[in-house]
Formats: structure tokens, C-alpha cells, sequence
């Protein structure tokens, strides 16, 4: 019967470490705790500061500014010139008639 005979093994590889020295690595690192917090701190502070830049960047793309808003699409913005503190207080005031 062919099922309960065993199959005749076959001759084995040589071990790789006797024919080929394995390669070191080329660096490690090692951290203590005091260097994964500090990582950790500065990682944050990254982020955060990217986070912040993206607020700011974003705002700036999204929303028009003043300046924008107020130009009509016809031309550049036409306002009136201010008013000087003297020029508003008369005009509020009515006038005395002046006898001449």
C-alpha cells in the first residue's frame, strides 16, 4: 500500500550561515524615556504648528478679503471721502442764521 509507506527523504541544504556570514545592520537606534518624551513633545508642537499654518492658509484661500468684497465688478471700488471730525460735527449741528 502506497499510503502507509514513507517517502524517502531528501538530502538536506547545507545551513545558510556556514555558506553566506549574515550582514550586519547598518544603524540602530536607541531612546530612553526621557528621548521619547522629548520626541513626542517635539512631534506635537509640529503638528500644531502645521495645524495652525493650515487655519491660517485656509482662511486666506477661502474667504475673500475686505478689499474684494466691497469692489463692484463693473471697476475698482468708488467710496466717498472720509469725513473729518469738524466736517461731521457741523454738519450734525444745525446752523445759526448769519445777519449781513
Amino acid at each position: 500500500m502506497g499510503l502507509l509507506t514513507r517517502k524517502e527523504t531528501e538530502p538536506e541544504d547545507p545551513p545558510r550561515e556556514a555558506t553566506q556570514p549574515r550582514k550586519a545592520k547598518a544603524f540602530r537606534i536607541e531612546l530612553g524615556w526621557r528621548g521619547m518624551f522629548g520626541l513626542v513633545v517635539v512631534c506635537f508642537f509640529l503638528f500644531f504648528w502645521m495645524f495652525v499654518l493650515g487655519i491660517w492658509a485656509g482662511q486666506t484661500i477661502l474667504l475673500p478679503s475686505r478689499d474684494s468684497r466691497v469692489t463692484q465688478p463693473g471697476g475698482p471700488a468708488q467710496q466717498p471721502p472720509a469725513r473729518t471730525a469738524a466736517e461731521s460735527n457741523s454738519a450734525s449741528q444745525p446752523q445759526p442764521p448769519t445777519d449781513r
